[in-house]
């Protein structure tokens, strides 16, 4: 069976957030994780609230989530359940989520 993550990102200037003049460390780290995860058979759907709020409002567990507000971005979903709040897990923990050994 085939792991779906899905990641809801805050608002940011493009889907990624690795972008423009300043790009934050913590965000290219991230993305370059999500691609490895691809490379490894995972699939990763990335939302982002200022490009696609409605699959924010369409997912019952982040609507809820983002009852206390946006500082529970970002979140990371699997199943429809919230298994990351708030930060961007490592690569050791995307993998775990997934079921994906890292190799190093």
């Amino acid at each position: 069976m085939t792991v779906t993550i899905r990641v809801f990102d805050p608002a940011m200037c493009c889907s990624t957030g690795v972008c423009g003049p300043g790009v934050d460390p913590e965000l290219a780290r991230f993305a370059a994780d999500l691609d490895w995860l691809k490379s490894q058979g995972v699939v990763v759907e990335r939302y982002n609230l200022s490009q696609q709020p409605a699959a924010f409002a369409e997912t019952p567990a982040v609507k809820e989530a983002l009852g206390r507000g946006v500082e529970v971005l970002p979140l990371v979903v699997i199943d429809n359940r919230i298994a990351v709040e708030g930060k961007y897990p490592s690569r050791e923990t995307l993998a775990a989520l997934a079921g994906v050994n890292v190799k190093r």
